[in-house]
């Protein structure tokens, strides 16, 4: 038997070399016990032959009492035990108690863990007459504790393997037990619901991710599994609302199962955060619904240059009606000023026809020096008999000392006029008072914005709901009811005044409809 066959473990078995004095046994009960526990007991003499061998001793040696009492221990043991014991007993006939144990390969039994005690007998304290072995076969022990420590060893690695797929998993993994508390939270759960584990575990899932509007169906839920009834969520994909540390809530996509441990039942979800998913959706939608209105405005300003050629000819005709009426009422200063008007109205409507085919064609402006005021006033003058006839206030605040810009002066007045009909249509159907209130004014140049002139329509109506501040200018997005708009007047509006180095947008205000166009200085001095 060699050295790393037996892993022998060797000690001092804690007896004195005289072994303590015990009550005598009646020899026939003495050799009754010997006879029949399950420990193996040899006595082997000074000279190395067998004295005595039970019975356990011999069935484990697998040979008669005759093949093994007065023989010496090299004739009964394997020889490579033999060999083994021939320095042990050396030990022992000096006195030492010794205490083995370990892996012995034998001829007959295999490969066998044994675990023995050696005791020498010295009668009255004299010298050792004999060696008293104590033997008894741990193998099936052993083996038991090797396959529990290769268990152990395999269950190990699964929990390490476990622990690394579910601690740098990308998906949050959740666990609860059976009354939905929280026993497993993955480091993923931890970034995407803003909470660390520790604060996690052991806390129910409705109080630490359902939103509090959720919480009644979602414990309602959660009985409905503990009774026994089967989960509609269970083994599917579902889309639902979550609740961060700081109270935010987005949207999830949930994948949820149930599992059996010994008889506990836990259930675990796998958790995706869907919130890029949808802003990259909603950003598709935008783009698509862009493109959408791009290929829109092309069509429509097709359309516009038909339709903008198509009124020129009556406009003519208009034009020049009221041009012979003028003439004709040179003596009739009432009808003469009327007369007039419709004629610089008909010039105002070529104008503006003219600036739709510029837009169509692609056209660039026409800038020249002119005044908001006079603006201002010229499409107050034009609309108000219209603003009279639905009982709206129309009134000016303009600046008189107000400096000229540079730019288009139809398209300005485009957007002017543009502006104006909104506000009278929305004070149409308000009750109230109703007023638009038409301002001029100068902003002073503040850090990189330049000095600007301003324009402004206030009115008095309902003012714009949150939800419609950030469509307004969007082309064909419309407030009116079906077949009074076309959402196009603020969408072009923002382009002419931007054409011009300006902007028109909605300010906020505490009641009312606040529009401001805006067209720089710098290019007016001169």
């Amino acid at each position: 038997m060699t050295e790393d066959e037996r892993e022998l473990r060797w000690g001092d078995a804690g007896w004195g070399r005289q072994a303590p004095t015990l009550p005598a046994l009646d020899p026939g009960l003495a050799n009754l016990l010997l006879e029949h526990i399950a420990t193996r007991v040899a006595v082997i003499g000074r000279d190395g032959r067998y004295v005595y061998a039970n019975h356990g001793a011999l069935e484990f040696m697998a040979l008669p009492a005759e093949r093994v009492i007065g023989r010496h221990m090299s004739e009964v043991l394997d020889e490579g035990v033999w060999h083994s014991f021939a320095p042990i007993f050396e030990r022992l006939y000096a006195g030492e108690s010794l205490h083995l144990s370990g892996w012995v390969h034998y001829e007959k039994q295999g490969r066998r863990y044994r675990e023995q005690i050696l005791v020498p007998y010295m009668p009255d304290g004299g010298p050792v007459q004999s060696v008293v072995v104590l033997g008894l076969d741990r193998t099936d022990q052993r083996l038991s504790e090797q396959e529990l420590a290769r268990r152990d060893e395999q269950l190990q690695r699964a929990e390490a393997l476990k622990s690394a797929i579910v601690d740098h998993a990308q998906t949050a993994l959740i666990s609860s037990d059976a009354e939905g508390r929280i026993v497993e939270f993955n480091a993923a759960a931890e970034a995407m619901f803003g909470r660390p584990r520790g604060e996690a575990l052991g806390r129910s899932i409705g109080e630490v991710l359902v939103p509090p509007r959720h919480r009644e169906a979602h414990d309602n839920g959660l009985r409905r599994m503990q009774a026994g009834a089967p989960s509609q969520m269970m083994g599917r994909r579902v889309e639902l609302e979550a609740l961060r540390a700081d109270g935010s809530e987005f949207p999830i996509e949930m994948v949820l199962w149930r599992t059996d441990v010994g008889g506990t039942v836990f259930y675990t979800a796998s958790i995706t955060d869907l919130s890029e998913r949808r802003r990259a959706a909603q950003e598709i939608a935008r783009q698509r619904e862009a493109l959408r209105q791009s290929e829109r405005l092309t069509a429509m300003g097709s359309l516009l240059a038909g339709v903008a050629h198509e009124l020129n000819n009556p406009l003519a005709i208009v034009m020049g009606r009221a041009t012979l009426l003028e003439e004709r009422c040179a003596d009739r200063p009432d009808l003469l000023k009327d007369a007039k008007q419709i004629r610089d109205a008909a010039d105002r409507c070529g104008r503006i026809v003219r600036t739709f085919l510029n837009m169509a064609r692609s056209r660039p402006s026409n800038p020249t020096r002119m005044s908001l005021n006079d603006v201002a006033r010229a499409a107050a003058e034009l609309l108000a008999y219209t603003y009279r006839s639905h009982a709206i206030e129309l009134k000016l605040e303009l600046d008189g000392a107000l400096p000229a810009v540079q730019a288009d002066e139809d398209q300005i007045a485009q957007i002017v006029l543009n502006l104006l009909v909104n506000a009278q249509h929305v004070l149409s159907q308000s009750d109230g008072v109703r007023r638009v209130t038409l301002r001029t004014g100068v902003v002073p140049e503040s850090g990189e914005l330049p000095a600007s002139a301003w324009l402004r329509v206030v009115d008095t109506g309902p003012g714009v709901a949150p939800d419609v501040r950030a469509r307004l200018f969007e082309p064909f997005f419309t407030t009116k009811p079906q077949g009074s708009g076309t959402g196009l007047g603020l969408s072009v509006s923002r382009t002419l005044a931007r054409k011009q180095g300006g902007d028109l947008t909605l300010e906020d205000s505490a009641a009312g409809a606040v529009f401001q166009l805006r067209l720089p200085l710098q290019d007016a001095a001169g």
